[in-house]
């Protein structure tokens, strides 16, 4: 009984964890869920081709090393070949040539580090942002977001999306883009599961450690109750 009692406890606090409603920093928009899965390899890849494509131009990831990119299965040789675009060597950074100060004349501000960006917004934030960009002709660069509004930022995936226009509090694709709106909020979701990843890149390592223990704790739980059976049976 209270074997029963505690796993269900355990499955309970765990079911928790997944069951959050997000808002966006203002508590205005509610997020879509990014249903990421960190043990998609293919997911993964796709998603650092896609960050250091379209990313790493303006923003840095500089607390992120190319080499960590083995974690998720990619070899010396393919990142080297494919993905070392601001470096020489895989062990270093992933910073970009972007004066500060130059990136600041011509956005209005410095584009932030995105390397943590996953653990301080959260992955929901991350892909209702990219999928939510408008045309917003009172903006400076012509763009605004329903996340993030007059965000500095134009809408740099654009092209892939297509051009979006807000009606009655409602977002409307007006111009199509190159990939279909299946094929658009696939790209997004494996950059924000790879953003997810380059943000702690040991929870990977983490998740797998973890099912091991608590197998071993279950286990475990099962001897301690029978032994304890054990030494009581004759008392009572």
């Amino acid at each position: 009984m209270q074997m029963k009692k505690f796993i269900a406890i355990l499955i309970a606090f765990m079911m928790g964890l997944h069951n959050s409603i997000s808002f966006s920093a203002d508590g205005s928009y509610h997020l879509d869920n990014a249903k990421i899965n960190l043990d998609d390899e293919q997911s993964l890849q796709r998603g650092a081709r896609n960050f250091i494509n379209y990313c790493l131009n303006c923003h840095s990831a500089n607390y992120m090393r190319y080499n960590r990119l083995a974690d998720i299965g990619l070899s010396d040789d393919v990142i080297k070949e494919n993905l070392l675009f601001t470096a020489e060597k895989t062990g270093e950074l992933m910073d970009i040539n972007m004066d500060s100060t130059e990136a600041k004349k011509w956005f209005g501000a410095n584009p932030p580090n995105l390397t943590v960006t996953a653990r301080s917004r959260g992955k929901d934030w991350i892909y209702s942002y990219l999928r939510t960009f408008y045309v917003d002709e009172s903006r400076e660069l012509g763009w605004n977001n329903l996340v993030y509004p007059n965000a500095a930022m134009p809408h740099v995936l654009w092209e892939l999306q297509g051009i979006q226009n807000l009606e009655d509090n409602k977002l409307k694709l007006t111009k199509s883009g190159l990939l279909s709106a299946e094929e658009y909020d696939q790209f997004v979701l494996d950059t924000t599961n790879y953003m997810v990843f380059m943000a702690e890149p040991a929870k990977l390592v983490r998740h797998k450690i973890g099912y091991y223990v608590i197998g071993f704790l279950l286990i475990l739980l099962i001897l301690v109750i029978n032994l304890k059976k054990e030494f009581w049976k004759d008392i009572k």
